[in-house]
């Protein structure tokens, strides 16, 4: 099973520190990439967002940044929000970040949980499921050889046209990243492309059937077996204490902040310790903790590839470097 990291740029403070700037992130984000190839992972992913507590509003350039300074890592949008972007443009982005890369390049694409970019680029919220639709059925499209004749609602159409750059001897992979909508799933399933799913609440044995649901898809639509990933919230310290200690309060922060915004209640020391029992979402303590509750949920889900999104709040970039370490060289090797 491959391992990795994602991020997206968090810019929150934590107690007597102040947030960092868009630009001090940035380049710590980039730094955390380096960091999981150094230690031996397999996946770093940067979300797409447009607010002010998130510095990467634009993934491939600052995975771009981070292949100059990688050799073999995937480097993946964790998510590219595909509803509200330009499919030919999302491809060009892409594939210049696959020449740059060597064929590292991944995208994935999803509907988008936050919406700040719906209006941001003139689209309407009432579209939310048309604009995915219409777009990844172009982007699917444009990633093929040969010219592009293609009409729809929501971009001026194209005739004969081929997009370029190409990517180098091998499709543009896209992953369809999903937060545990059926219907997501069975689009997925039935395109025949792999499945992302962002666990960050509840426990994540709950998520079995809807996988269950995207295999049917798949063979519904012909299709051979595709790798299914799970993303989901944690950080490993040397210690259960020190795990706790320093991700408690940068992760409460963040998601009671989120939960304003979204009618959540503030996060609360006794809803964290049940996500980050054996049972819940978080993955959060000692590397052999960590690793057996990896372990555990990949056999539950049957899974391919998990990703660890530690900055959920903003931690210090040492805490952060230290958590990427273990994760490679301590909770890798048990998982595989």
């Amino acid at each position: 099973m491959e391992l990795g990291l994602t991020t997206f740029a968090e810019l929150y403070p934590t107690g007597d520190r102040p947030a960092p700037t868009a630009a001090q992130r940035l380049r710590q984000v980039v730094d955390e990439a380096v960091a999981t190839e150094a230690a031996g992972l397999d996946v770093y992913g940067v979300g797409e967002h447009h607010r002010k507590d998130f510095a990467a509003s634009s993934p491939a350039v600052v995975l771009a940044a981070a292949a100059a300074r990688t050799e073999r890592i995937q480097l993946t949008s964790a998510v590219t929000v595909l509803s509200s972007d330009d499919p030919v443009r999302v491809y060009q982005d892409f594939a210049t970040l696959d020449g740059l890369s060597n064929g590292r390049a991944e995208l994935m694409a999803g509907r988008g949980s936050f919406t700040e970019s719906f209006p941001l680029f003139g689209y309407d919220l009432s579209d939310y499921d048309a604009l995915f639709e219409e777009k990844l059925a172009l982007l699917l499209r444009l990633r093929e050889e040969g010219p592009v004749t293609w009409s729809g609602r929501f971009r001026a159409p194209l005739q004969d046209a081929t997009v370029y750059p190409r990517t180098d001897g091998r499709l543009l992979p896209v992953w369809i990243a999903v937060g545990g909508s059926p219907e997501s799933v069975i689009r997925a399933g039935l395109l025949g492309l792999p499945l992302a799913i962002a666990i960050i609440g509840g426990e994540p044995a709950r998520f079995k059937p809807l996988i269950e649901l995207y295999h049917r898809a798949l063979a519904e639509g012909g299709h051979e077996k595709q790798p299914v990933a799970v993303h989901a919230h944690g950080y490993v310290a040397d210690t259960d204490a020190q795990a706790v200690a320093e991700f408690y309060e940068p992760y409460a922060l963040a998601m009671s902040t989120i939960g304003r915004e979204r009618g959540w209640g503030p996060m609360t020391r006794e809803q964290f310790d049940a996500l980050r029992s054996q049972s819940g979402s978080l993955f959060v303590g000692t590397p052999d903790y960590v690793a057996n509750k990896i372990g555990e949920v990949r056999d539950t889900l049957g899974l391919d590839r998990f990703m660890l999104h530690t900055s959920v709040g903003t931690l210090p970039p040492g805490q952060v470097l230290h958590s990427i370490d273990l994760l490679g060289n301590k909770v890798a090797p048990q998982v595989r």
